[in-house]
């Protein structure tokens, strides 16, 4: 059986995208919504691919910032041909959207599943990957971050932004929880409020480990670029909430609140993902 659906949400006009479909809302950023996971992954290994040979052509260099969850194993055919010979991975830099205050070793550690399922099988430079201290605390690791960050800034390794002294990273990609987190922030958590720090941490989060750093709200939005990576039919309602026009009633999860200032914001999802956008229409 050959499965064919229509998508069609206000605001939006789609265009054909290899074997997605896309389109841009009008407040939320670019939205490719996938049949499959395969298909996906295929999309999201060509948008990083290329953002990275933009990055490489205009500066020399690609600060990327990663999280964790199914985001990693999304990002697999990064490892596979064409893009483990085309990408030029020397150029690239490797930065922690967010990680668990735990040893590098330890089966929640972002590091470890960024290491395992993807560093460890292309030719990354070892010191162009910038993890956390593990040994010490949550707050000492955070600091320590965002000192390391601060230098990488200053020798641009790390773009600055033009309308704050913010880091201007290429790339963040960021998964979505089932309750609309990104990174480590979480709703109605305090961390949302943090203005002041590049890098925070918290020591009371909701899902284990509650020890963690993570990139406050305004790194995120001052990024070139931020994709989000969402999938599962679980997530759905989250997505409603992060893209619908929902009011003012529904106080906003912090996955609406990643708004990229003057960067690009790509939303990938997969079918059963955007399956509760408004005015989506499946048919088979």
């Amino acid at each position: 059986m050959v499965c064919v659906y229509f998508v069609t949400i206000i605001g939006c006009t789609w265009k054909p995208r290899r074997m997605a479909l896309s389109g841009v809302h009008k407040d939320r950023g670019e939205l490719r919504i996938h049949e499959s996971l395969d298909e996906l992954g295929t999309d999201l290994a060509d948008y990083i691919a290329e953002l990275s040979e933009t990055s490489v052509k205009e500066r020399g260099v690609f600060a990327i910032a990663l999280s964790g969850g199914s985001l990693i194993g999304l990002m697999g055919k990064l490892c596979e041909a064409p893009y483990n010979k085309t990408v030029d991975w020397a150029k690239w830099y490797i930065f922690w959207a967010d990680e668990r205050a735990v040893a590098k070793n330890h089966a929640d550690s972002n590091y470890k599943l960024a290491k395992d399922g993807l560093l460890s099988k292309v030719p990354i430079v070892p010191s162009h990957v910038h993890s956390i201290n593990d040994s010490v605390s949550a707050e000492e690791a955070a600091d320590e971050y965002e000192f390391v960050i601060r230098q990488l800034v200053k020798t641009r390794t790390i773009s600055v932004s033009d309308i704050s002294d913010c880091p201007k990273f290429d790339l963040i990609l960021l998964g979505m929880g089932p309750d609309g987190h990104v990174a480590s922030l979480f709703p109605n958590h305090p961390v949302l409020e943090a203005n002041d720090e590049w890098v925070t941490y918290i020591t009371d989060s909701p899902k284990p480990p509650p020890e963690r750093i993570t990139f406050t709200l305004p790194v995120i939005n001052s990024a070139s670029n931020v994709a989000v990576v969402v999938a599962g039919e679980g997530k759905a309602e989250a997505v409603h909430l992060a893209i619908d026009d929902v009011g003012t009633d529904c106080p906003p999860l912090p996955a609406r609140m990643v708004q990229p200032t003057k960067g690009k914001l790509v939303w990938f999802l997969d079918k059963p993902a955007a399956s509760k956008l408004e005015g989506s229409q499946f048919s088979e």
